[in-house]
């Protein structure tokens, strides 16, 4: 079977303000990878961290199209994937900072979590060719859930991308391959290493692409919704966001501009909602850091593992 390959492209839009709910989890995110950068400043952590500051809610978004039968697999920037999905700060600052009620037992650090149906890896591409092999057991004896993966622009430079991809079309596998497009692989901008574009790649092997810019959360799932639904039929599917990073790609390697950063950070999610509905977003982002400020005091008074 050839499937055709479709573009939809949805530009950035104002939107109301989320739930609650919502709003609650892109804040508790948020207010996670900052307090991250804190205690890293502060000595208390070990390795390196990298965060998803300007990203959180191109997690937020797909939870709400996915069900608790799919799995879903990460990356090194994969924090508000796993929060996302577990809603569970306690057990991933826990295992970040090796203390008792780590999620993996303080073995797996900031970028390598297992825990029920979610995976993440730090090697770029090592989760898109593992979540084609669950796709295609799912296929076989879970018709209806699918293999969430989510990579970043860089990992289009891995050949595995390209061998599930493949295998992906010619078994028509529920694969969804979320693309997290920051426009920069680590310190590179993605123009200088990617010839073409991420549609064209999809296309090439048959495969559906989905492209939006927005950052409004109902928008992204009515815009997705059909899309994911005929992944759980058996059509692969790339969604490619077009989106920021507010940060360095880890702590202190950031070679972009005065001028990007400030773009970046003019299209960050936050200032848009903050302004939509001040008196909320203040009440809902303060109880947000007070919670994680609360889990940080408590995991860091815990007996290492």
């Amino acid at each position: 079977m050839t499937v055709s390959s479709t573009l939809w492209e949805r530009s950035h839009t104002v939107g109301d303000v989320p739930s609650d709910d919502d709003l609650t989890q892109l804040l508790t995110i948020r207010a996670f990878e900052l307090k991250l950068l804190d205690l890293f400043d502060r000595g208390m952590l070990n390795g390196t961290t990298h965060t998803c500051l300007g990203q959180e809610y191109v997690p937020v978004a797909l939870d709400a199209l996915l069900g608790p039968a799919d799995h879903v697999f990460s990356n090194h920037r994969g924090h508000g994937h796993y929060l996302a999905r577990h809603r569970d700060p306690e057990g991933l600052l826990a295992e970040i900072m090796g203390r008792r009620g780590a999620v993996c037992g303080g073995v797996g650090g900031s970028q390598h979590i297992r825990r029920d149906r979610y995976l993440s890896t730090g090697v770029q591409g090592e989760s898109l060719p593992v979540a084609c092999g669950v796709a295609l057991h799912l296929k076989r004896t879970e018709p209806g859930a699918l293999a969430c993966v989510y990579i970043g622009d860089g990992t289009w430079g891995e050949g595995g991308v390209y061998e599930a991809l493949n295998l992906a079309a010619l078994w028509e596998l529920p694969l969804l391959v979320v693309v997290e497009n920051n426009g920069i692989a680590q310190s590179t901008p993605t123009t200088r290493t990617m010839a073409g574009t991420i549609a064209g790649r999809a296309a090439a092997f048959g495969v559906d692409h989905v492209r939006t810019g927005s950052t409004d959360l109902d928008e992204i799932r009515t815009l997705l919704a059909p899309a994911v639904a005929g992944v759980r039929q058996g059509r692969p599917l790339v969604v490619e966001f077009a989106t920021h990073r507010l940060g360095p790609h880890s702590k202190g390697d950031d070679t972009r501009g005065a001028d990007e950063i400030a773009a970046a950070r003019a299209a960050d999610w936050y200032p848009r909602l903050a302004a939509a509905d001040p008196e909320r977003f203040a009440r809902l982002d303060a109880a947000a850091r007070a919670r994680v400020d609360a889990v940080a005091e408590d995991v860091a008074g815990r007996e290492p593992v």
